[in-house]
């Protein structure tokens, strides 16, 4: 398997199409009102899950595209940036990966019957247990903060190199 030099279409597409639904998650997730033992879910918390199973499918397929699909890393970029960049980059997959997961598992844990978007059942991973339901809710906010930590890292770089590097590889993940 080759190194490719420059990132493709798939791999584009895939990376603004975690981002859109990213952006949509954390807006619901802050202006949703909170849900209190024996409330039931709804327009929002559906819409919510709804997006997050979308997210988890998004970034198995990109986690799969880049270990098929692998690009070198920007040859004109220092060592430690480089390095810094591949940790980060695979730190967002799985801290996207492990928010949808616990977010799936506080929904199960709650109990609540819950559908895509409105049209097909949600399928619950375990039954009604509030203990592990508050344990995992914490887990789910956690991974979500030090998700938007990261994505926040990440948009930072790539505006450093932006405006102040003024290099290309902002450009890279760009259409062209």
């Amino acid at each position: 398997m080759s190194l490719r030099l420059h990132y493709g279409t798939t791999t584009k597409v895939l990376h603004w199409a975690i981002v859109a639904p990213l952006l949509v998650q954390y807006l619901i997730g802050w202006l949703m009102p909170d849900i209190h033992r024996g409330m039931q879910p709804g327009v929002g918390m559906t819409f919510h899950v709804s997006i997050g199973l979308v997210l988890l499918i998004l970034i198995v397929l990109r986690f799969a595209w880049r270990l098929t699909h692998p690009v070198a890393p920007e040859s004109s970029l220092p060592t430690w940036q480089r390095l810094t960049s591949e940790v980060v980059h695979w730190m967002l997959y799985v801290m996207v990966l492990l928010t949808t997961i616990t977010g799936w598992l506080f929904a199960s844990f709650r109990g609540w019957s819950i559908s895509f978007f409105y049209l097909v059942p949600f399928p619950m991973l375990f039954s009604n247990n509030p203990t592990a339901g508050k344990a995992i809710d914490g887990l789910h906010q956690a991974t979500g903060w030090l998700l938007l930590i990261l994505v926040g890292v990440h948009v930072a770089a790539a505006l450093i190199h932006l405006l102040y590097y003024r290099d290309r590889i902002m450009a890279r993940m760009l259409p062209r």
